[in-house]
């Protein structure tokens, strides 16, 4: 493996300008300059992009920015001592001393984990003024290197080595007497590139919690790699801590924990506040958490090392699939209703005057504001304005749903490969609806299209050739393979399965229908939001874009789970309403809130309730779901509009009826819940006020007084 840093990459007393996007491109240009980049000006951009998503000025006069880039061919760092200094947006003032970090795009684990080894040892008051002190490049290209690469013998002495210890992608401090002695707190930390801020916020954290005896276990979500948390460790933490600048992967695993979150900048510069918080969050019995079903997070089984299962993966990479889905559903299905709205439910049939164009395709491409359709003499169709309107706004829908089952594979395989995977993942979902596989093609395609990207993202190539693998050779390879094994081997037997699940739906009446609503009513409130509500919804939302050639089931499909998903919320404010002395002051105020967001088709307003109480509320909300199920699909009504709650009454084929289920569903869920409640739990009415107050964390008395201005950085957080 080549070294990270050699003489011709240090500069020493530089006047490299007078601000950082100057210093980094003069940076990028010694990196391009020693051959390991194609050109300074794509490093240049790529570090800047990093650049605007979160300053990278550290205390103490340090600098790093870092990077991911395509430009990258050989993974390098570039050190120079800056006179003048340079403001890169620390706390304390500019920086003397900048590193840039250069990472190639798909980097191998191995330079990636030596590049965290230097962030990290930049914590380290030693090193940092060793780097002061240096007075040769080569004085600096020693201790650069016995950081990321110490000598073997550093492990047999008493502190382990940095090299080491960022290899490591998880860290345990263990408990220890004092104030906060026998608290447990897990971390999370993340940033976008994965390189630096996440390593130096874990490192900070553990320092600060070893100080104030805090038992904590760190995850670090970085490039070298991610060990996740024992599921053991996670159930018996009293909080949680989200270090992070993006999203947290896994998030349901720990769902119902008490959660302080903020950037990885804030860790690094105020872990002890943080944990204060946390600590608070704890003793706090309305404190926000993390949203979810508590204790439905544990992917794998305890004594498997923290490994996510299989299951636990594949559920993981569903749901970024469908949770990236869901926009272009809510954007053209409304869209589509609205056209339906304004100019009748045939729009979407085939105009007898054109060659196979619908009434929209015709009016939008043939028709202007100037030049208005004709009343066409269909029944319930409108020309003019309206009708014109109408086939404008059908057009755009029906072009918004054409990215379903594209964005479903895209991303699904995102999930699986990162990047890499987007382009042949979205390839592959059009190829499934060519070959009239559906929604299943674009789930088996997504995870195809994921594994292969992941494969050919792993091959070493030779220097040459590395810039060439994220931006041809991985697309060009990926979208071949998994879309031609899509077109010759699988996209004919997930087309027959699919038109066998259409007939088989088309065939449901009776007594059939109604164990249809009572199955897709408890999934869509079993976890709010969670992956069994939303494999609920995406078999409603996909069936509803093939509605015009499958018959009316969809239809009702659709009916039946946006009804059974507008249940929780009401049940839950309804519940608020009878009893209020049953929930606490904060439980009140959500319980006001949850009328609309019920009213709108927003499962997740029930979410606080199931996460205080997941026991009591959840089962008493899959029987209203139920209930309301039941008598949507065996009544039959239709709903043609994937969102929109009561909003989109004009979509349903019987609003009344849609609304008299709902009500119906949502009083046997609000009584239900009531009675649970009301057996062997003491009156939420007896707790203080200010206990309950989500607005303000209450610094608990075992642990030390929070420093001036940690209330305001609370509310930042």
């Amino acid at each position: 493996m080549s070294a990270l840093i050699t003489p011709e990459l240090v500069a020493l007393d530089a006047d490299l300008g007078s601000d950082k996007g100057t210093v980094v491109h003069r940076l990028a240009e010694l990196v391009a300059g020693a051959g390991r980049a194609t050109g300074a000006d794509a490093l240049h951009g790529d570090a800047m992009a990093r650049e605007a998503k979160a300053a990278t000025g550290l205390p103490g006069g340090i600098a790093i920015p870092h990077c991911r880039s395509a430009a990258v061919t050989e993974a390098s760092l570039a050190f120079a001592r800056l006179s003048p200094k340079v403001d890169f947006g620390a706390p304390d003032g500019p920086a003397d001393l900048a590193f840039l970090i250069a990472a190639p795009e798909h980097g191998d684990a191995d330079h990636l984990t030596l590049l965290t080894a230097l962030a990290r040892a930049l914590l380290r008051p030693e090193f940092v003024a060793s780097l002061r002190a240096a007075s040769t490049p080569d004085e600096v290209v020693g201790l650069v290197q016995d950081v990321v690469s110490p000598a073997p013998a550093a492990a047999t002495t008493g502190a382990p080595a940095v090299g080491a210890t960022a290899a490591a992608p998880s860290s345990t401090v263990p408990s220890s007497t004092g104030s906060a002695s026998g608290r447990s707190i897990i971390a999370v930390s993340a940033c976008p590139t994965g390189i630096a801020h996440t390593y130096m916020a874990a490192d900070k954290l553990t320092a600060a919690a070893k100080e104030m005896g805090v038992e904590l276990h760190v995850e670090t979500q970085g490039s070298s790699g991610s060990t996740p948390l024992d599921p053991s460790v996670i159930s018996k933490a009293d909080a949680v801590i989200f270090a992070v600048d993006v999203g947290v992967k896994d998030r349901d695993r720990f769902a119902g924990k008490p959660v302080v979150q903020s950037g990885t900048k804030r860790a690094m510069n105020e872990p002890e506040v943080m944990i204060r918080e946390a600590l608070a969050a704890a003793d706090d019995p309305s404190s926000r958490r993390v949203p979810g079903a508590a204790g439905g997070g544990g992917e794998a089984p305890a004594g498997d090392g923290g490994k996510p299962s299989l299951g636990g993966e594949v559920r993981r990479w569903l749901l970024t699939g469908v949770s990236y889905m869901i926009p272009f559903v809510a954007a053209g299905g409304l869209l589509i209703a609205l056209g339906f709205l304004f100019a009748g439910y045939p729009i979407v049939n085939t105009d007898p005057g054109t060659d196979g164009l619908s009434f929209a395709q015709n009016w939008a491409l043939n028709n202007t504001l100037l030049n208005l359709p004709a009343d066409p003499g269909v029944a319930y169709l409108r020309g003019g304005l309206l009708g014109y309107l109408g086939a404008v706004f059908t057009v755009l829908g029906q072009a918004a749903f054409g990215f379903l089952v594209p964005a479903l594979a895209g991303y699904i395989a995102y999930a699986i490969a990162d990047r890499p995977g987007i382009v042949p993942g979205f390839v592959v979902g059009a190829v499934s609806l060519t070959v009239g596989a559906g929604f299943l093609g674009g789930v088996v395609g997504g995870i195809l299209a994921g594994f292969v990207a992941l494969w050919i993202s792993r091959w070493r190539l030779p220097t040459w050739a590395r810039g060439l693998q994220p931006v041809v050779i991985i697309p060009l390879l990926a979208t071949l393979i998994s879309s031609g094994l899509m077109v010759v081997v699988l996209g004919r037997p997930l087309a027959a399965a699919l038109s066998g699940l259409g007939t088989f739906l088309n065939g449901l009446t009776g007594t059939s229908a109604i164990l249809l609503g009572i199955i897709l009513g408890l999934m869509m409130c079993f976890d709010l939001g969670g992956p069994v509500n939303k494999a609920a919804y995406v078999f409603a939302t996909t069936g509803l874009a093939a509605a015009a050639t499958a018959g009316t089931a969809p239809l009702v499909i659709m009916a039946t789970v946006m009804a059974a998903g507008m249940v929780p919320p009401l049940a839950m404010a309804m519940s608020t309403a009878i009893r209020p002395k049953l929930y606490t002051p904060a439980e009140r105020d959500n319980g006001k809130a949850a009328w609309l967001l019920g009213l709108s088709f927003i499962s997740e307003g029930a979410i606080p309730f199931a996460a205080a109480d997941p026991l009591r509320v959840i089962p008493s909300m899959m029987l209203g779901g139920a209930t309301t199920g039941a008598i949507v699909a065996g009544s039959g009504v239709q709903l043609r509009a994937p969102h929109g709650g009561i909003f989109v009454f004009f979509a349903m084929s019987n609003a009344l009826l849609f609304l008299l289920a709902v009500l119906i569903g949502a009083v046997v869920g609000a009584l239900a819940v009531t009675v649970a409640k009301s057996i062997g739990r003491p009156k939420a009415d007896a707790v203080p006020e200010d206990a309950v107050d989500l607005q303000h964390a209450h610094t608990p008395t075992h642990a030390p007084a929070a420093p001036a201005g940690a209330a305001a950085a609370q509310q930042a957080s």
